[in-house]
Protein backbone atom coordinates (compact mmCIF):
# COMPACT_ATOMS: atom_id res chain seq x y z
CA UNK A 1 0.00 0.00 0.00
CA UNK A 2 2.94 2.05 0.95
CA UNK A 3 4.20 1.69 -2.69
CA UNK A 4 1.05 2.63 -4.37
CA UNK A 5 0.72 5.75 -2.10
CA UNK A 6 4.72 6.82 -2.97
CA UNK A 7 4.07 6.61 -7.25
CA UNK A 8 0.95 8.32 -6.52
CA UNK A 9 2.74 11.30 -4.30
CA UNK A 10 5.90 11.16 -7.14
CA UNK A 11 2.96 11.42 -9.98
CA UNK A 12 1.45 14.58 -8.38
CA UNK A 13 5.06 16.14 -7.57
CA UNK A 14 6.04 15.51 -11.70
CA UNK A 15 2.74 17.29 -13.04
CA UNK A 16 3.38 20.22 -10.17
CA UNK A 17 7.05 20.43 -11.89
CA UNK A 18 6.07 20.37 -15.42
CA UNK A 19 3.09 23.17 -14.61
CA UNK A 20 6.15 24.91 -12.86
CA UNK A 21 8.20 24.87 -15.39
CA UNK A 22 5.59 26.20 -17.88
CA UNK A 23 4.44 28.72 -16.19
CA UNK A 24 7.95 30.17 -15.75
CA UNK A 25 7.85 29.53 -19.50
CA UNK A 26 4.90 31.29 -20.10
CA UNK A 27 6.48 34.31 -17.97
CA UNK A 28 9.38 34.38 -20.71
CA UNK A 29 7.04 34.54 -23.59
CA UNK A 30 4.91 37.21 -22.13
CA UNK A 31 8.02 39.50 -21.71
CA UNK A 32 9.84 37.99 -25.42
CA UNK A 33 6.24 39.62 -26.51
CA UNK A 34 5.42 36.02 -27.52
CA UNK A 35 2.30 36.08 -25.62
CA UNK A 36 -0.37 39.79 -25.29
CA UNK A 37 -0.22 41.40 -22.40
CA UNK A 38 -3.43 40.44 -20.56
CA UNK A 39 -4.08 43.74 -19.78
CA UNK A 40 -3.22 45.67 -22.70
CA UNK A 41 -3.83 42.65 -25.88
CA UNK A 42 -0.81 43.85 -27.48
CA UNK A 43 2.81 42.42 -27.36
CA UNK A 44 5.37 43.71 -24.98
CA UNK A 45 9.11 43.02 -24.99
CA UNK A 46 11.36 43.26 -21.94
CA UNK A 47 14.42 41.48 -22.99
CA UNK A 48 15.62 42.11 -19.28
CA UNK A 49 12.90 40.08 -17.42
CA UNK A 50 12.56 37.38 -20.40
CA UNK A 51 15.97 36.93 -19.50
CA UNK A 52 16.18 36.77 -15.97
CA UNK A 53 13.15 34.02 -16.25
CA UNK A 54 15.10 32.13 -19.14
CA UNK A 55 17.86 31.85 -16.45
CA UNK A 56 15.81 30.94 -13.48
CA UNK A 57 14.92 27.86 -15.93
CA UNK A 58 18.64 27.27 -16.75
CA UNK A 59 19.61 27.23 -12.68
CA UNK A 60 16.56 24.70 -12.03
CA UNK A 61 17.78 22.59 -14.69
CA UNK A 62 21.36 22.28 -13.15
CA UNK A 63 20.20 22.36 -9.47
CA UNK A 64 17.70 19.21 -10.39
CA UNK A 65 20.43 17.75 -12.39
CA UNK A 66 20.08 13.67 -12.22
CA UNK A 67 17.16 14.22 -9.95
CA UNK A 68 14.19 14.47 -12.81
CA UNK A 69 12.34 11.96 -14.37
CA UNK A 70 12.85 11.68 -18.40
CA UNK A 71 9.80 13.62 -19.32
CA UNK A 72 10.39 16.54 -16.38
CA UNK A 73 14.33 16.67 -17.84
CA UNK A 74 12.66 16.73 -21.69
CA UNK A 75 9.97 19.04 -20.74
CA UNK A 76 12.37 22.11 -18.96
CA UNK A 77 15.51 21.06 -21.16
CA UNK A 78 13.18 21.87 -24.80
CA UNK A 79 11.44 24.99 -22.68
CA UNK A 80 14.67 26.50 -22.10
CA UNK A 81 15.64 25.82 -25.99
CA UNK A 82 12.75 27.43 -27.49
CA UNK A 83 12.82 30.49 -25.15
CA UNK A 84 16.47 30.40 -25.68
CA UNK A 85 16.18 30.56 -29.60
CA UNK A 86 13.04 33.20 -29.35
CA UNK A 87 15.14 35.22 -27.20
CA UNK A 88 17.71 35.16 -30.02
CA UNK A 89 15.47 36.32 -32.55
CA UNK A 90 14.03 38.83 -30.62
CA UNK A 91 17.06 40.51 -29.52
CA UNK A 92 17.65 40.76 -33.32
CA UNK A 93 14.63 42.01 -34.13
CA UNK A 94 15.31 44.95 -31.72
CA UNK A 95 18.81 45.25 -32.33
CA UNK A 96 17.24 45.89 -36.10
CA UNK A 97 15.06 48.38 -34.69
CA UNK A 98 17.70 50.54 -32.79
CA UNK A 99 17.68 48.93 -30.13
CA UNK A 100 20.76 47.98 -28.53
CA UNK A 101 20.21 43.76 -27.56
CA UNK A 102 21.76 41.74 -25.12
CA UNK A 103 23.87 38.69 -26.07
CA UNK A 104 21.67 35.61 -26.23
CA UNK A 105 21.92 32.57 -24.25
CA UNK A 106 22.94 30.06 -26.17
CA UNK A 107 23.00 25.74 -26.28
CA UNK A 108 23.60 23.50 -29.11
CA UNK A 109 20.77 21.27 -29.05
CA UNK A 110 17.62 23.77 -29.34
CA UNK A 111 14.51 22.43 -31.18
CA UNK A 112 12.19 24.61 -33.76
CA UNK A 113 10.37 27.46 -32.10
CA UNK A 114 7.06 28.74 -33.55
CA UNK A 115 6.99 32.58 -32.25
CA UNK A 116 3.84 33.41 -34.80
CA UNK A 117 1.57 30.93 -32.54
CA UNK A 118 2.05 32.35 -29.06
CA UNK A 119 2.96 29.31 -27.24
CA UNK A 120 5.66 27.06 -26.45
CA UNK A 121 6.49 23.79 -27.36
CA UNK A 122 7.60 21.77 -24.86
CA UNK A 123 8.40 18.34 -26.99
CA UNK A 124 6.78 16.65 -24.87
CA UNK A 125 5.45 14.37 -27.63
CA UNK A 126 8.33 14.45 -29.68
CA UNK A 127 11.05 11.77 -29.35
CA UNK A 128 13.41 11.66 -26.09
CA UNK A 129 16.60 12.28 -26.48
CA UNK A 130 18.81 10.07 -25.04
CA UNK A 131 20.52 11.29 -21.36
CA UNK A 132 24.10 11.55 -22.35
CA UNK A 133 23.03 14.55 -24.81
CA UNK A 134 20.65 16.34 -22.22
CA UNK A 135 24.03 16.75 -19.87
CA UNK A 136 26.23 18.22 -22.63
CA UNK A 137 27.82 21.44 -21.45
CA UNK A 138 26.53 24.58 -22.91
CA UNK A 139 28.36 28.76 -22.07
CA UNK A 140 26.32 31.49 -21.72
CA UNK A 141 27.40 35.31 -22.48
CA UNK A 142 25.76 37.77 -21.96
CA UNK A 143 27.29 40.97 -23.39
CA UNK A 144 27.15 44.44 -21.33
Amino acid sequence: MAEVQTSTQSGAMAQRFIEFVMMQAQNAALFLGQIPNPQTGAGEVNLELAKMFIDQLAMIQEKTRGNLSSEENTVLRNAISNLQMAFVEVSENERGAGAPAAAAPVQNDAPSVAPESGKIDTGVASSVQSETEGKKKFTKSYGA
